[in-house]
């Protein structure tokens, strides 16, 4: 059976808006992303197994609508899915849950590092070998939101704005491609953004990190 076979049932229109149909994939996508941010935003565990179902089914349609890079992106979040879910469950000192925490310095060095190598790979990939007619702007996409999730799954909160930056991208995006349903989906992700930043922020403040300890030769030595 071919993949097409596969996606068939999920590809068939649910509903068409003016002259565009839009997928069950495109719905159930829908439902799946606002559940699975909202659970982020309260620090619920159980947004990474939804947010897996949410990538597959959001996978499927970008395979269809030619966005190539969001459609492999989905594959790389479900394993980022499965580190986050065991991240938040044991990532913490003494296999405890994960704490919120702000971005080192070194972390955003990386980060920044790996983001603008990354775009700039997948431009040239999609821009050389696919029929995407958005190569910069999907492959952005597709950095920016590699590096939320991975922030998102070790609880940074500094991952709220990378979202927030995705988001602003794929709302225009997404219209220009004909996903209407799933372009105001991201306008609704825009806005838990938002709230999910304030919350993280919040527990940061009430809950802050430990410092991390001393080196033993730094210590103080007893008196």
């Amino acid at each position: 059976m071919s993949l097409a076979e596969v996606l068939a049932p999920l590809m068939r229109p649910a509903f068409t808006v003016g002259a565009s149909p839009t997928s069950w994939a495109e719905v159930l996508g829908f439902v799946t992303g606002v559940l699975t941010v909202w659970l982020v935003v309260r620090q619920n565990v159980w947004n990474w197994p939804i947010g897996v179902a949410n990538v597959i089914l959001l996978g499927a349609v970008f395979l269809t609508i030619g966005l190539y890079a969001d459609a492999a992106l989905q594959v790389v979040y479900v394993v980022l899915g499965l580190y986050g879910w065991w991240q938040w469950l044991y990532g913490g000192t003494g296999r405890t849950p994960l704490p919120v925490r702000r971005t080192g310095r070194s972390e955003w060095a990386v980060l920044a590092g790996c983001g603008i190598a990354l775009t700039a790979a997948l431009t040239a990939v999609l821009a050389t070998w696919t029929d995407s007619d958005v190569p910069f702007w999907d492959a952005l996409t597709t950095a920016l939101s590699l590096l939320a999730t991975y922030g998102q799954s070790r609880k940074l909160v500094e991952s709220w704005w990378l979202w927030i930056a995705a988001d602003v991208i794929y709302i225009p995006l997404y219209l220009y491609k004909g996903l209407y349903l799933t372009s105001p989906l991201y306008v609704i992700f825009l806005v838990l953004c938002v709230a999910g930043l304030r919350a993280w922020s919040a527990d940061l403040a009430a809950h802050p990190a430990p410092a991390p300890a001393a080196p033993p030769d730094e210590r103080v030595a007893p008196r």
